[in-house]
Order: C-alpha cells, then structure tokens, then sequence
C-alpha cells in the first residue's frame, strides 16, 4: 500500500508540475488561463483527487478555492485536517469551456501525463475521489457516485507498482446544490465519509472493500 516517497519524491513533482504547467497536450488549454496543477502538502497521506478546475480556480492557479472549495475545507477540518495535511489535484488540469465534464479523450491525455505520475510519486495511504469523474477514472467503473460512495475500494495504477484504499464521496458542488442536513441526505451521508477516511489514515483497516455500503447515520455536521 501507499507509502510516500520524502523529499526526493517532492523535487519530482516540482519538476513535474513545471512540465505541467507548459502542457499543450489537449484541446483544453487554448480555452483556459493556466494550468491548475495541486495544492497542499506533497508528503500528505491523504490525496484528494477532483474533476476539473473551475473559474475561481482558472483564475488563482490553486484547485478548489471557490465554494466549493471552501466548504472542502470545513469537510477537511470536522476531522481536524488542513491544507498542509492533504495534497489537492484534479483529473483534468485546464478548466473545461462552462465548466462541463471533461471529454474522454480530455481525460485519457490528462491523466496518462500528469495525474498517474502524479500518484506514483504520492504514493498515499488513502485517495478520496470527489464525483462521478475522478470516481469512474480511478476505478475504472462506470457506476455512479451515489453507488460507490461511502465503501473502501483498492486503487491500483495500471503497471501495478502502487496501489492504495480509495475512498468515492459527493463532490463539494453537489452538496452546495443539495444544501440539507437531514439524516440520510448528502451532507450526512459525507459526514459518515470523511469521519472513515479520518479513521483509517489514523491506522484503522478499511472494512468491507467493495462490499455493502453501511447504513448512513447522523451526527454534528461541519
């Protein structure tokens, strides 16, 4: 499992973020400001992996600093954890025109460049897969996110030489859209979630990989 690789590992992606950042690979870097590489902490145990950079993010260079990624940050800290604990990236790092779902094709090139020799430096203990987009990427399912959030799976990069538990939860944006704290509703649902993900970077064993989905609860909500 994942096992993070120390200052030699951050020079690599400091250097790969520099290579990132001239990226002209894709039909979507004419249409952006920048490229949005990551944000955080290189040596963090926990990596968030999103869809795409939106137009706060397009603007500042930083993935999730809109609402979004604001509420990330009272997600990230109901279970005592910032922006130096975790690193931050996106499937894609150029914002796709009206912010829509990156194209296959977008996401294929995106990935195979940046994203897995990103995780193959980070090497983290658990990746928390935010929407439908990262979700179906890294586990390559087609299955929706309200299937798969809230159950432990294994991701492993395609040479098998890493692999590490991935946890799928709502993405921000659809909680800023589904704005209720009913027990059973989205907020409470994330709630549970990163309550586990905090649980296991904290040397608990993932329960149940791929299996039942256990029943959603409700407590304190960030």
């Amino acid at each position: 499992m994942g096992v993070n690789t120390g200052r030699d590992g951050a020079a690599q992606l400091a250097a790969l973020a520099l290579q990132n950042r001239a990226c002209h690979a894709c039909d979507l870097r004419p249409g952006c400001t920048q490229v949005v590489v990551s944000d955080g902490n290189p040596e963090a145990r926990l990596v968030i992996v999103g869809e795409g950079p939106g137009g706060d993010e397009d603007r500042t260079g930083r993935p999730f600093v809109g609402r979004g990624g604001q509420l990330l940050d009272r997600i990230l800290g109901a279970v005592q954890l910032g922006r130096q604990d975790v690193y931050i990236t996106n499937i894609v790092k150029c914002r796709p025109p009206g912010n829509r779902t990156p194209l296959p094709l977008e996401t294929e090139t995106c990935t195979e460049l940046w994203l897995e020799p990103q995780l193959a430096l980070l090497r983290p203990r658990v990746i928390l897969a935010l929407g439908n987009t990262p979700t179906q990427y890294l586990l390559q399912t087609k299955l929706g996110i309200t299937r798969l959030r809230g159950v432990w799976h294994h991701y492993g990069q395609r040479d098998q030489l890493y692999s590490t538990y991935l946890m799928p939860m709502f993405h921000p944006a659809y909680l800023l859209r589904n704005d209720t704290r009913a027990p059973g509703g989205p907020k409470s649902l994330t709630w549970k979630d990163i309550q586990e993900v905090r649980a296991v970077l904290d040397g608990k064993m993932p329960e149940g990989l791929g299996g039942e989905r256990p029943d959603p609860g409700q407590e304190t909500l960030f």
